[in-house]
């Protein structure tokens, strides 16, 4: 591959990998046309995509950017996955479909987040972590149980005098009931 060539394939990366800050490398190496279509399409329906690249180009096309630490001592083909609503969901997906027989062939390599690059196990590892959602989910339900305990413990006292209250009000109408027949039979 010629020089121009090279540069014209390392300056359409910089631009395609432009604003991305997690990523995760993995192995498409002898799977089947088909089952790599079915794979990329299974992924873009997550919105992840999936770029296979030479790695010598790809290090030219990030370094000095977040994602430079993620092609360090590759050789050969990779192919670059990101994208979903953050890395611990993209980290599921890529799981997912790596212990699908359909592609027994595609494999974690690592990854890169938050610039320091990380290993096929932490993908795993990082795949069983709360995604975004869920970690919102957990902080909303926090928040909102202690808003509701001190809610009702703001209101029960409220709630036990207008209970006090009521009995009162009920025991006041029955002696008033029960005293007007015998005012009545004394005249």
């Amino acid at each position: 591959m010629s020089k121009f060539v090279k540069n014209i394939i390392t300056e359409e990366l910089k631009k395609r990998l432009d604003g991305v800050e997690n990523a995760l490398l993995v192995n498409v190496v002898g799977m089947q046309v088909n089952d790599s279509n079915k794979l990329r399409a299974n992924l873009a329906e997550k919105d992840i995509r999936l770029l296979v690249v030479k790695n010598s180009l790809a290090a030219r096309a990030t370094k000095g950017t977040i994602l430079g630490s993620a092609f360090d001592g590759l050789a050969g083909t990779t192919a670059l996955c990101w994208g979903a609503s953050d890395i611990v969901a993209l980290a599921k997906e890529i799981v997912k479909a790596s212990k699908e027989k359909q592609f027994a062939k595609f494999a974690i390599l690592g990854g890169v987040m938050d610039g320091e690059a990380f290993a096929a196990e932490q993908v795993v590892e990082i795949s069983k972590w709360p995604t975004r959602e869920e970690q919102i989910a957990i902080l909303l339900g926090q928040i909102t149980g202690v808003a509701a305990g001190l809610s009702s413990q703001l209101l029960s006292g409220g709630a036990n005098l207008a209970s006090q209250i009521k009995q009162r009000w009920d025991g006041d109408e029955e002696e008033t009931t029960s005293d007007e027949p015998a005012a009545a039979a004394a005249e």
